[in-house]
């Protein structure tokens, strides 16, 4: 099982790398997706990812306090609005675009109801 996880951490953490690149992929719940799976299986990986100077800092603010960084919060937002408006120029159908709302909307109410780190 802990190969399992091993690949599920491994899998997480490089498209949560391809997210730093890419807009509307993110990076944050990526990693920390990553560290839970190298808790799992590898000591090693998971002290490493936690201590990180980029990564590090958000994941340990989620672990310990349950706290978004107001940044990250701008971006999450930012990003949502993003992939919102991609959807209304490629010309969705309202019903899906209806969907997308509300599940947006949602998101961005968890994220702006967290602790700011």
């Amino acid at each position: 099982m802990r190969i399992l996880w091993l690949i599920l951490g491994m899998v997480s953490f490089a498209i949560g790398v391809i997210g730093i690149f890419l807009p509307l992929l993110p990076t944050v719940p990526l990693m920390l997706l990553a560290a839970f799976f190298f808790g799992k299986s590898s000591e090693r990986l998971h002290q490493w990812l936690i201590t990180h100077p980029r990564f590090g800092p958000s994941i340990q603010d989620w672990q310990e306090r349950r706290a978004i960084s107001k940044r990250a919060k701008i971006a999450a937002s930012i990003s949502i609005a993003a992939a919102f408006a991609i959807s209304v120029v490629i010309g969705l159908k309202p019903m899906l675009l209806a969907i997308q709302a509300a599940t947006l909307i949602a998101v961005s109410i968890f994220i702006w109801t967290r602790p700011n780190s």
